[in-house]
């Protein structure tokens, strides 16, 4: 049986739906999140479906969290969206559910569903829901429509990333042709920010390191950023910014999270996988985007050095 219709016919069984995705959520997460939420909701009235998850102020678009607090959830079923391991888990103890789904499109780290769908070759997991709406001949409303596009746009940076196939490109075109999106204005969502953003971006570009094999970091302390004006997620909101400069190779950008007493760690690269040492670290994520929790700016120079060590041997093997 066709997975995606195994998952449908489960849906169909339970009451009560939870959907879940990972911390520090993303456009993908959240736009797979809330169309899946909407999608279930507005073909089974009756269900009760709430999507988990701490708040995401800057993507407020997607959808308000729900609690799950007043809910048994002993007989419920529960989604998880987008996230390689239980760790990464936001609002939900899975455990606690009878039954628990996987759809994700990272490299598989451990099993934790009791039936997982899992396509790392997929651009997102934005892209999977959708296979799993066409897949079930499901007619998709406007507003999971512009949901699942942003979700498509935000993991592939605008279809740059070169995990955006043929297929991407075909289920998105049957995405606009059945709802008939203004997506073209839904960019702002995405890419509309301060000027504080702006000037901060110029500190930025102002104060990176670059090694000689081609890593580029910055370490952002509290203090600077209060400066800015700005909070510890908004280096993320940027990173990708420096994909196209030609002498850096792999680049990091290290924010001190003050309330969370940690080092948030977000790492790109144009040569060689740098997943491997993000999981060794704790974290996760994709061969060419991966994050990182350190506790320290130590730990971060450690983390540095081994991403350094990486493409020095990448140059060597490329003969770069």
């Amino acid at each position: 049986m066709n997975n995606y219709k195994q998952v449908y016919k489960i849906i169909k069984k339970f009451e009560i739906i939870v959907i879940a995705r990972h911390i520090g959520a993303d456009p993908d997460a959240l736009g797979a999140q809330f169309a899946l939420k909407n999608i279930i909701s507005r073909l089974f009235p009756n269900k009760k479906v709430l999507a988990v998850g701490n708040p995401a102020s800057r993507f407020k678009f997607f959808g308000n969290s729900d609690k799950i607090e007043e809910h048994d959830v002993s007989k419920a079923l529960c989604i998880v969206l987008d996230t390689p391991d239980i760790k990464r888990i936001d609002g939900v103890n899975i455990n606690n559910f009878k039954y628990v789904i996987k759809i994700d499109h990272h490299p598989f780290i451990e099993k934790f569903g009791d039936i997982e769908i899992i396509d790392d070759e997929a651009c997102s997991t934005s892209q999977l829901i959708l296979e799993f709406a066409f897949t079930n001949k499901i007619i998709l409303a406007k507003e999971e429509g512009e949901r699942l596009y942003l979700g498509i746009v935000g993991d592939t940076d605008r279809f740059l990333h070169d995990y955006t196939t043929p297929k991407t490109f075909e289920l998105v075109s049957k995405l606009l042709d059945m709802t008939k999106i203004n997506f073209t204005s839904l960019y702002k969502i995405l890419y509309q920010r301060p000027m504080a953003e702006i000037r901060f971006q110029g500190y930025i570009y102002q104060n990176l390191t670059l090694t000689d094999n081609g890593v580029a970091y910055i370490k952002l302390t509290d203090k600077v950023m209060k400066e800015y004006g700005v909070d510890s997620a908004a280096a993320g909101n940027m990173i990708n910014d420096l994909k196209f400069v030609n002498e850096i190779i792999v680049w990091v950008f290290l924010s001190e999270d003050i309330k969370s007493n940690l080092i948030r760690v977000n790492i790109r690269s144009v040569g060689p996988y740098i997943n491997d040492i993000a999981t060794k670290y704790g974290g996760g994520g994709h061969k060419y985007a991966s994050g990182v929790k350190l506790s320290s700016f130590e730990d971060a120079d450690k983390l540095i050095e081994e991403l350094d060590e990486l493409v020095k041997k990448f140059k060597l093997n490329e003969n770069i």
